[in-house]
């Protein structure tokens, strides 16, 4: 009887480590597609790693055997100083910044999955302000847009909120200014510049070191007058959010962060917030440099896979097939456009690199 107890015992025992070996083999973890998955390293601009780190977006990699890993850095760090040979790709949220690895490293195919323009985050009594000294007006569709040149006019002057006509709404003491983040370090903030030396430049975009020197003095005023800025544009955008008008009136983001928030129906987008665009603006396109074989399947399942493009669009990115963006913002109410037509390139890598050096000599 004992025996017979032993041997059913070890017969159990047996089963059981076999039961382990099998569902440890077969990706017991529930990720969707099971089996072995490849594992793809890559370094991303810091707003994408929400996109990357959902559940959802895991799964959807995992059917196609893959499992990305991803650190985080700023553009213009990804093309500078980020060692590149631990990667299989680089996927910036700026488009000269992909150009100038792209060059480096020789790649001649590259992927711009989604995009996003650069917006402004406000609040209806600013929009009203700003409206009345002519710097906010309707854009070409049906939304509204703050006049660049009409607001480098305000800031060359030095006009401080309060001194404009009739101002009962925000009477304080502070310059005119957009809070961006710090043009030393972020992606967002070099395409501010982009925009702002557009307009100073005489509506052309900056390309030669005498137009470098002649936008210099003006666009860096932008930033200095700002005091600390923030190193990724959660920081301000987050402000905005929670602190208010008080804080933060008006506050650079990339549209996709607010769309985020709109269709995530969380309650953070409230009654008196406002979006508008850039008149110009620019988009930051964001662009995977693949270095390898599974870096370059990355980027063809990024551009091409339903799933991630629905997937990018409820984070509030403007893919490849402009449907899934609209289709996303409709089911959401969310008030943006489906299409901007005032929009410019942003200078070369090497243009933007010589006025943010220069800048940062300032500081």
């Amino acid at each position: 009887m004992k025996r017979r107890l032993s041997i059913g015992l070890a017969v159990v025992l047996v089963l059981a480590v076999v039961a382990v070996i099998v569902w440890g083999r077969s990706g017991g973890d529930d990720t969707a597609g099971g089996g072995d998955l490849t594992v793809v390293r890559g370094v991303i601009g810091s707003e994408k790693q929400a996109f990357f780190t959902d559940q959802r977006v895991i799964d959807a990699f995992a059917k196609h055997g893959l499992k990305v890993e991803v650190d985080t850095a700023g553009s213009r760090q990804i093309a500078t100083t980020v060692d590149l040979a631990k990667y299989e790709f680089a996927f910036p949220s700026s488009s000269p910044a992909a150009q100038k690895i792209q060059r480096d490293r020789k790649v001649t195919t590259v992927y711009t999955p989604f995009q996003s323009p650069m917006a402004i985050a406000t609040f209806e009594p600013i929009v009203q302000l700003l409206t009345a000294a002519g710097a906010v007006h309707k854009g070409a569709g049906d939304y509204q847009v703050l006049d660049i040149g009409k607001y480098l006019q305000l800031t060359q002057a030095g006009t401080r909120w309060d001194q404009l006509p009739g101002n009962t709404a925000y009477p304080v003491r502070k310059n005119i200014l957009v809070t961006t983040t710090d043009p030393r370090e972020s992606n967002s903030a070099a395409m501010y510049l982009s925009i702002v030396s557009f307009v100073a430049n005489g509506n052309n975009v900056v390309s030669t070191p005498d137009q470098e020197a002649k936008v210099l003095p003006q666009v860096s005023k932008l930033f200095l007058d700002q005091g600390y800025t923030q190193n990724s544009t959660e920081g301000p955008f987050e402000d905005y959010l929670s602190a208010g008008m008080g804080k933060t009136p008006l506050a650079l983001i990339y549209e996709s962060q607010y769309v985020d928030r709109l269709v995530r129906h969380d309650g953070s987008i409230r009654p008196d917030m406002r979006m508008l665009y850039t008149a110009p603006t620019v988009y930051s396109k964001h662009t995977l440099v693949p270095f390898s074989a599974n870096g370059d399947k990355v980027g063809q399942l990024l551009s091409t896979d339903p799933e991630l493009g629905k997937l990018a669009a409820t984070f509030g990115f403007r893919t490849t097939n402009p449907q899934l963006f609209r289709d996303v913002v409709t089911a959401a109410k969310a008030p943006v456009p489906a299409d901007l037509v005032d929009t410019v390139e942003p200078p070369s890598f090497e243009t933007l690199e010589r006025l943010l050096d220069a800048i940062q000599k300032q500081y």
